[in-house]
């Protein structure tokens, strides 16, 4: 198995890291969408819109068929969770990475390496919510390359560099659906410190970003 390295982001690997990003947060799109039908209130909407069509309609083949649209507009909300906060991101920060983290005091970008080829990524910037913090950001390992310890390798070299720029505490948040992620920061020893909804569409959901 080829073996990898975490080096410093160039300007030549923005596209690949770009998209590296995009995937990484698209692919929890399905997780996020399990949680929203496990929800008890959208099970009884559920419900109730099948016994409404069948009853106004007098068919099953209504009722089912107005579940199934309800279904496919819930999982076209529950995405564009995902496709905002990409767009987002892609529209800001990832835009002009360069200008954003290498340039500017405190910041550093990084990506894993395996085999000449960028698989993994991860920013770090003073956090403007936590004074005297280091944030986290922006971590994303390919799935093809996960179980290898890259993600772990990624985050000790963000908090290394914390350490080095004398840093006394490093923050982050990650998605509820993000149980992988979670287990690594928490058994990194990074504790959770609260929660938030990042829309009001999360709110009504109950999708919510966990603080670490």
């Amino acid at each position: 198995m080829a073996s990898f390295r975490i080096r410093p982001f160039r300007e030549q690997d923005s596209e690949v890291v770009r998209a590296l990003f995009a995937r990484g947060i698209l692919e929890h799109a399905p997780a996020g969408f399990r949680h929203v039908l496990r929800l008890a209130r959208v099970r009884l909407a559920l419900l109730v819109l099948f016994v409404g069509a069948r009853a106004g309609g007098g068919s099953w083949v209504l009722g089912l068929g107005t579940v199934g649209l309800a279904l496919v507009l819930l999982w076209l909300l529950v995405r564009s969770l995902s496709t905002d906060y990409v767009r987002d991101a892609l529209g800001t920060d990832l835009c002009d990475i360069p200008g954003t983290y290498l340039r500017a005091p405190d910041c550093g970008f990084w990506v894993a390496e395996v085999g000449g080829s960028v698989v993994g990524m991860v920013a770090a910037v003073p956090s403007q919510d936590v004074p005297g913090a280091l944030e986290l950001r922006r971590m994303s390992v390919s799935r093809e390359q996960r179980g290898r310890g890259l993600a772990r390798a990624l985050c000790r070299e963000v908090l290394g560099f914390a350490r080095a720029r004398g840093f006394g505490t490093v923050v982050l948040s990650t998605s509820m659906v993000q149980l992988a992620a979670q287990r690594l920061y928490e058994g990194l020893g990074f504790r959770r410190g609260g929660a938030s909804s990042p829309s009001l569409l999360g709110s009504i959901v109950h999708f919510q970003i966990f603080h670490y």
